[in-house]
């Protein structure tokens, strides 16, 4: 990289830091740090949902297979994300500031222990926030590969600049600094984004090269389906994108938790699903395009961050490079607010003696204190990545497994239709999911391998969140839990209608 690029990097590191003290003075309790106290506005909830759902895998391992499939990753990823945006703007996102609303949760777990019981709150408390460490790890690492691809930097070093700076203004800031920081984010990434797609339209003759280009790309390219990525695996990740980009992963509950109230989030949610349906269009053309420009590549991985070399002039590939990472930091910054909220108002509540809430000034020092240290956790894993060998890439794989079953009593419980599931069938299902995972990938691997990539992929992704489906919404019909305070809250999430914050999540303990 040039003196100039550098230059464009140590900025956009210094504004982050910058937007982390402002958005300090925005905070005085912990309901500040976690959900803004529920004053966010729905265009900025929106870009932050959309770019806190990647990370620099779209970079990487999205532009692999942009380059050997084509058109087909948009429809499996963008695609799948913008049906479950659709979804859950109407199902699941008005629910969740009901739910602030209502009781005056700022973890998105809290309301669990009201709506089934303490223990399925702390075993889904416990079992998501102990592996999403060695998640974020992950992260750190793959940040860190990217900074080292383009600058030369020794991984180590990456992990300790990109988590440095993601730590000082996420343990400050809290979830103002995270959204402010992903509209910063969504802005640099606009202008290297449209830089590199405007270069490459006019590498290959202009803006008809969007749609000429496809007769010179390899064979099945242009399709919506094509190699892997088949319409079996497309639905499955519509069911999984469904759990996950509505509140299965933490922190992206958070946010529309932060709304002010239903109806904002619903707006929120859409933005995000139309984000998604035209953003990655202008990300993916120049990935499309790059058989074209490093015919024959023997790492695919390797294309994008090899295209932007070759194309851009000094001082875009910096910002270039600081729009890939800052995917990754958008999403462990909110990672990081997020299983600090778990902490604070699920795991210590229920460690205490009298199983209260911690005194406000308390909270909020330890709502600082425990995202700095999930961050530093992360970043030591990552730092002693190889040591871990195949245990890192055992457990990430695990808690890949644990999203859907986790996923399925979190949202399923928020609708009326399943009231009479109640915690044996929330456990029960947590468990089923988890045990199908480990028997398709250590005793029936063989068998599903055989019938070939794609379907194996298929039933590896979408098995074990249908079982935990399944087993929840059955165990429901066959032994129906009945509650009147279950039914009390169920039905209050279904509008608007204004009620005061009240104690009753504490009193549930």
């Amino acid at each position: 990289m040039a003196v100039l690029d550098w230059l464009v990097i140590a900025a956009y590191f210094v504004v982050m830091v910058l937007i982390g003290v402002y958005a300090k003075s925005k905070i005085s309790d912990a309901s500040d740090f976690y959900v803004a106290g529920g004053k966010l506005p729905a265009w900025l909830v929106g870009i932050s949902h959309h770019m806190s759902g990647y990370s620099a895998a779209v970079f990487v391992g999205y532009a692999a297979l942009a380059y050997t499939t084509g058109f087909a990753v948009y429809v499996w990823w963008a695609l799948s994300i913008t049906v479950a945006c659709s979804i859950g703007a109407w199902l699941f996102a008005p629910r969740w500031p009901r739910l602030r609303q209502r009781l005056g949760i700022i973890s998105p777990l809290e309301y669990l222990a009201k709506r089934f019981n303490v223990p399925t709150e702390q075993l889904l408390a416990w079992s998501g926030a102990a592996l999403k460490v060695f998640d974020v790890a992950a992260k750190w690492v793959a940040s860190a590969i990217l900074l080292q691809v383009f600058a030369g930097l020794p991984i180590a070093w990456g992990i300790l600049v990109v988590g440095g700076v993601t730590m000082v203004y996420s343990t400050i800031g809290g979830i103002w600094a995270d959204v402010l920081t992903d509209l910063g984010q969504f802005v640099i990434q606009l202008v290297a984004a449209i830089a590199m797609l405007a270069i490459v339209m006019v590498k290959l003759g202009g803006v008809s090269s969007l749609w000429t280009m496809w007769d010179q790309l390899p064979e099945g390219h242009a399709l919506p389906f094509n190699g892997d990525l088949t319409v079996w695996f497309f639905l499955a990740y519509c069911v999984i994108s469904t759990l996950s980009y509505n509140g299965g992963t933490w922190n992206l509950a958070m946010r529309m938790i932060a709304t002010e109230n239903g109806a904002a989030a619903r707006r929120s949610m859409i933005f995000s699903g139309v984000l998604y349906l035209i953003w990655p269009l202008v990300l993916f053309v120049p990935m499309w395009a790059a058989p074209l420009f490093l015919p024959d590549l023997a790492d695919p991985e390797q294309s994008y961050a090899l295209l932007a070399q070759q194309l851009l002039p000094a001082g875009l590939i910096g910002l270039v490079l600081a729009g890939m990472f800052s995917h990754t930091m958008a999403m462990t910054a909110s990672d990081a607010n997020a299983i600090s909220s778990v902490v604070v108002r699920d795991i210590i509540p229920a460690l205490r003696r009298d199983r209260g809430f911690l005194p406000e000034r308390r909270e909020l020092f330890m709502a600082r204190l425990t995202t700095f240290l999930f961050i530093t956790l992360s970043m030591g894993i990552a730092l002693t990545a190889d040591s871990f060998g195949g245990v890192l890439g055992l457990l990430i794989a695990w808690f890949g497994a644990l999203v859907g079953p986790i996923a399925v009593p979190m949202l399923l419980g928020l609708l009326p239709a399943f009231r009479r599931s109640g915690s044996a069938a929330a456990i029960t299902s947590w468990a089923v999911g988890l045990a199908v995972f480990a028997l398709n990938k250590y005793v029936l691997a063989g068998p599903i391998d055989a019938l070939g990539t794609a379907s194996a992929q298929s039933i590896t992704v979408a098995a074990p969140v249908l079982c935990s489906i399944i087993v929840f919404i059955g165990y429901g019909f066959i032994l129906p839990a009945h509650s009147a305070e279950v039914d009390e809250l169920v039905d209050s999430l279904g509008s608007d209608t204004p009620a005061a914050p009240t104690s009753a999540a504490a009193a549930a303990r």
